[in-house]
């Protein structure tokens, strides 16, 4: 992202979600004001006051998530912009598997998807 203003994450917040997508974010002032653009279903809490979690608001996953993922790609020492979304969605993979055996986990996937070979 080139910035964390309102206008740069409103932005992308518009074009990637839906008006009826449900939002969980933190207190960032860049997120003031969604809700003026439709989005009714945006939770917050505010680290700030210590407030981490509120009900189901929370954001510890994503927390977690990029967590893991950075301390998995920074091993790569960089890599092409081409490969980061596939690089993304294998930390995504490994992330949600973490509980599970890889190995198997791929294993059970290959044996029920078709491989096709062009």
């Amino acid at each position: 992202m080139p910035n964390c203003k309102s206008a740069t994450l409103q932005s992308i917040i518009k074009g990637k979600t839906g008006v009826d997508s449900v939002i969980h974010s933190d207190g960032w002032r860049g997120y003031n004001g969604l809700i003026d653009f439709g989005y009714k279903k945006h939770f917050r809490v505010h680290h700030g006051e210590i407030d981490f979690a509120r009900g189901n608001s929370h954001i510890n996953g994503i927390e977690s998530f990029w967590g893991y993922a950075k301390t998995r790609l920074v091993k790569f020492k960089g890599m092409d912009k081409k490969m980061f979304n596939l690089q993304l969605k294998e930390c995504e993979f490994r992330f949600n598997n973490r509980k599970q055996n890889i190995y198997r986990a791929l294993l059970g996937i290959f044996r029920n998807e078709h491989l096709k070979l062009s």
